[in-house]
């Protein structure tokens, strides 16, 4: 019962840190509607064409969106001292880093996901096109928070660790890119959906329970 509080007191802490630090949050959304608001201004009316390309565009957008502020994962308490505390209490470090994952997704994911079918309007995207893209976004944006919580960790005393953790992540999280865009293109093509959502969620499910160990054992790599 100890542990489960000073879990959610984890994550409750850096949510608390990331509503002061409220102009990252706001530089994170504001590059997710920009990035996805400058194709539809670009292109034109060009109806069959803009829907054929929002599933890509709104997922590249909020990839490197919630890529802005993953270097800050870590650093903050990697240079204050805490940690160090964090490493040397009695939650177990794999779960101190899931702790940190969720608040992370909390505060840039699910953020993202809430107001890509606002934007996905500019594409002339039908309402059920948009839904599987909110459900995909939904799936697989805890993936980029994950996968990019190792790329953080073993980046966090490497000097322009922001350009490193991007070469890092990237490669990792292309195949979610593909099954997340994916799913709505093969609705557009009258084509089944089902695979990309098994797909998605059997990544997601293996990256919750692997993705935590291995940023542990970088978190304690980049201490020593």
């Amino acid at each position: 019962m100890n542990s489960l509080l000073t879990f959610w007191g984890l994550i409750q802490r850096d949510l608390r840190l990331a509503l002061r630090r409220k102009s990252d949050t706001v530089s994170s959304l504001l590059f997710f509607v920009v990035v996805a608001s400058l194709f539809p201004l670009g292109i034109g009316p060009e109806t069959n064409l803009l829907q054929r390309i929002a599933p890509g565009i709104l997922w590249i957008a909020a990839l490197l969106s919630a890529m802005l502020s993953l270097h800050r994962l870590f650093f903050e308490d990697y240079q204050d001292g805490t940690l160090d505390q964090l490493i040397l209490s009695t939650l177990p470090l794999p779960i101190v880093s899931l702790a940190k994952m969720i608040a992370h997704w909390l505060s840039s994911g699910l953020l993202l996901t809430l107001i890509a079918p606002l934007l996905a309007l500019q594409f002339n995207l039908d309402l059920d096109s948009i839904q599987i893209l909110f459900l995909t976004l939904l799936l697989g944006t805890p993936l980029l928070s994950l996968i990019g919580a190792i790329g953080a960790a073993l980046t966090l005393s490497a000097r322009g660790g922001g350009v490193l953790l991007s070469l890092i992540i990237l490669p990792l999280v292309i195949p979610v890119l593909i099954f997340g865009a994916g799913a709505v293109e093969s609705y557009q093509a009258g084509l089944d959906i089902s695979g990309n959502f098994y797909l998605l969620g059997a990544m997601l499910f293996a990256a919750l329970f692997l993705a935590p160990l291995a940023t542990a054992a970088s978190l304690r790599i980049a201490i020593e």
